[in-house]
């Protein structure tokens, strides 16, 4: 891979450093840093004149200014003359506020979309699985969204010792159809929870719709916050009969009481991607497991710098 430099932003340099390994690169020179007014400051340290620059940079932690570093990353390299700025963005920020659903509330996703691709002029973006998939469309240039499934199938096939006797549960309805497709690839049956909210991250009442006694339950999703919702679920399932009660997500985002629900409720793993960092978490809950993806965005970053397809990664992890 000739003429491609890489970048980490600070908001996961560990998994920026497995994706640089993967390649065989060594991450470009910058310098992040804060004015004492605590705005941000970037600095590109090497030449990308006509290069092909990737910029990692997930949006978790400190949201706000992650996001802000990003974008003056971005436009710092554009205005260096770089031949293309790719946005590698494992957990694209402001992702659950994708529609109006006030009178006078924000598309927040679409605004975060025109700053990254209009204002600070991005070229491409790669992400791994989008809250709401259409957020591509709320973009004028291409957008990859990767897939965690492939991994997860992996992980289950490894670790679930009686995963042929599993049944796939989706939290809620807007998840069915993440979970049909693991449960026809596993060729095991699917069920989902309808739940309804008072308001937001508060349920009010949950209805389990399927038959789960004397199975192992897999709660898949795409995001777990401050986890009232799948650690409810949980307990709906033993009581329903399942026999052990697994949890995999793709991005553990993990606010607020989220550790403390995990290590009450009665899950036998909450497996979570690294596409956020969970060391720290890790270290306050046994329950958490993570899958690693960065050989997942390693190769999107190969395949997209050297013009091939990425359909293959929708299906195979890596080797």
């Amino acid at each position: 891979m000739t003429n491609i430099v890489l970048f980490s932003g600070s908001s996961h340099q560990d998994l920026s450093q497995r994706v640089a390994d993967r390649l065989g690169l060594e991450l470009g020179k910058v310098v992040t840093k804060k004015f004492s007014n605590q705005e941000t400051r970037v600095e590109i340290l090497e030449s990308v004149r006509g290069k092909d620059v990737y910029i990692i940079q997930s949006g978790c932690g400190a949201v706000n200014d992650n996001l802000t570093e990003l974008l003056l990353m971005i436009q710092a390299c554009k205005i260096a003359s770089s031949s293309r700025v790719t946005a590698v963005i494992p957990c694209f920020p402001y992702a659950r506020l994708d529609k109006k659903d006030r009178s006078c509330a924000p598309i927040s996703a679409k605004l975060v979309a025109d700053m990254l691709s209009r204002a600070a002029g991005a070229d491409h973006i790669i992400t791994m699985d989008l809250h709401a998939p259409q957020i591509q469309g709320f973009f004028d240039i291409p957008v990859d969204n990767l897939y965690a499934e492939p991994a997860v199938l992996q992980w289950i096939r490894e670790n679930i010792a009686d995963w042929r006797n599993c049944i796939i549960m989706s939290p809620d309805a807007g998840g069915a159809k993440r979970v049909t497709s693991i449960a026809d690839r596993l060729n095991v049956e699917f069920a989902l929870i309808h739940k309804e909210r008072k308001k937001g991250n508060e349920v009010d009442r949950m209805v389990l719709v399927g038959d789960l006694k004397n199975r192992v339950a897999i709660l898949v999703d795409d995001m777990a916050d401050t986890c009232g919702t799948i650690c409810h679920a949980a307990d709906k399932l033993i009581s329903a009969g399942a026999t052990k009660v697994y949890a995999i997500l793709t991005h553990g985002i993990f606010s607020g009481p989220a550790i403390s629900r995990i290590n009450s409720a009665p899950f036998e793993a909450v497996v979570v991607t690294n596409t956020i960092p969970q060391e720290d978490k890790m270290s306050h809950c046994s329950k958490i497991q993570v899958i690693d993806i960065s050989m997942i965005l390693a190769e999107a970053i190969r395949r997209n710098h050297n013009g091939e397809s990425l359909s293959y990664l929708f299906s195979h992890v890596p080797l």
